[in-house]
C-alpha cells in the first residue's frame, strides 16, 4: 500500500471555513437527505439533526410516509417531504434546488426503491453522498455506478465496502482494489474503520480521530448527514469528506471520558459536534 496523508487538526484547519459574522440560513446551504423505510426512520432521524449541527442553514428530508409524525416531533428544525408509499421509497420528487443530497440512511432495498434510485441517479447530478443500502443497491446495478455525478462521496463500511469492489486477500489488495474503483469511477471513498481511510483517485488519507465508542449503530447515519451538510456549506468534495470524518471521529474522543465505550451511542456524536467544531477554534 502506497503513503498515506495524515488527517491531523494542522491539515484541517487549513480547510476549515469558519462561519461569516453576517451570514444567514439562506447561504449557510441547503441539504436534502433521502432514506428511510418502515423500522428504520431513526436513521434519517439520526442523519438529519447531524446534518443540521454541522452547520447547514437549511435541511430538507425525503421519507416514506411513516416517518412523517416520527421526524416532525423528533427534529422540528428540519423539513419533511414524504413519498406517496407507506413504508418505502417508491420515487424521489422534491420541489427545491438542494446544494447537495445525501442519499441511503435506512432506505432499504425494495424493488421500487431501487428503481427511485435508478430514476434519480439518471437525471440528477448535484453534489452527492451515497451510504447504506443505496450502496448495496449500486453493488447488485453495477451499471448504474457510471450514472454517479464525479467526486461522489461513497462511505461503506467494510462489508458495503466488499460488495462493491469484490473480495480481497490482504489489507495490501483492499487498497488497491479500492484505489482502482475510486478512479475508474471518479469518487471519492470513505473507507470507514479503525482508522477510516479517504480514497481519492491514487491519493490516500488516513484520519486521526475517533476510538471504538463508534462502533455502534447509527454512527453512519450521522456521518452521512454532517458530510451531506459540509458539502451543501460549499466544501469540496474532498474537503467535506475529510472534515466530515475527523470532526465525527473527535466527537467520541471529546466524550470518551464520560461515557465510556459501552455506552456512547450515535446520538452522542450528534450532542458534541459543537464541541468538535469549537475546539479547532482554540
Amino acid at each position: 500500500m502506497k503513503s498515506s496523508i495524515p488527517i491531523d487538526k494542522a491539515a484541517i484547519l487549513k480547510r476549515y471555513k469558519p462561519i461569516d459574522a453576517h451570514t444567514h440560513k439562506g447561504i449557510q446551504g441547503h441539504a436534502l437527505l433521502v432514506g428511510g423505510s418502515y423500522g428504520k426512520i431513526g436513521a434519517m432521524t439520526l442523519s438529519s439533526k447531524a446534518c443540521l449541527k454541522t452547520g447547514c442553514g437549511l435541511v430538507t428530508v425525503f421519507i416514506p410516509r411513516c416517518g412523517y409524525e416520527i421526524l416532525q416531533t423528533a427534529n422540528p428544525e428540519v423539513m419533511v417531504l414524504t413519498d406517496v408509499q407507506e413504508k418505502y421509497i417508491s420515487n424521489i420528487e422534491f420541489n427545491f434546488m438542494p446544494n447537495a443530497i445525501g442519499i441511503g440512511p435506512g432506505i432499504g432495498q425494495e424493488l421500487e426503491t431501487q428503481n427511485a434510485l435508478h430514476e434519480f441517479l439518471t437525471n440528477d447530478k448535484r453534489l452527492l453522498v451515497i451510504d447504506a443500502d443505496a450502496l448495496n443497491i449500486l453493488s447488485q446495478n453495477a451499471a448504474w455506478i457510471s450514472l454517479l455525478p464525479d467526486k461522489t462521496i461513497l462511505t461503506p463500511h467494510p462489508k458495503e465496502l466488499e460488495r462493491l469492489i469484490g473480495k480481497w486477500n490482504s489489507n495490501t489488495e483492499k487498497f488497491e482494489k479500492t484505489v482502482a474503483f475510486s478512479k475508474l469511477h471518479h469518487v471519492i471513498i470513505v473507507m470507514k474503520g479503525a482508522p477510516t481511510f479517504i480514497i481519492d483517485g491514487e491519493t490516500i488519507y488516513e484520519n486521526s480521530t475517533g476510538n471504538a465508542a463508534l462502533a455502534t449503530a447509527g454512527t453512519g447515519d450521522v456521518l452521512t448527514g454532517m458530510i451531506t451538510s459540509l458539502l451543501a456549506q460549499s466544501y469540496e468534495p474532498i474537503d467535506a469528506a475529510i472534515l466530515g470524518v475527523y470532526l465525527h471521529g473527535l466527537t467520541a474522543d471529546i466524550a470518551l471520558h464520560k461515557t465510556g465505550y459501552q455506552s456512547f451511542i450515535a446520538s452522542d456524536v450528534i450532542s458534541n459536534i459543537g464541541k468538535a467544531f469549537l475546539s479547532l477554534e482554540k
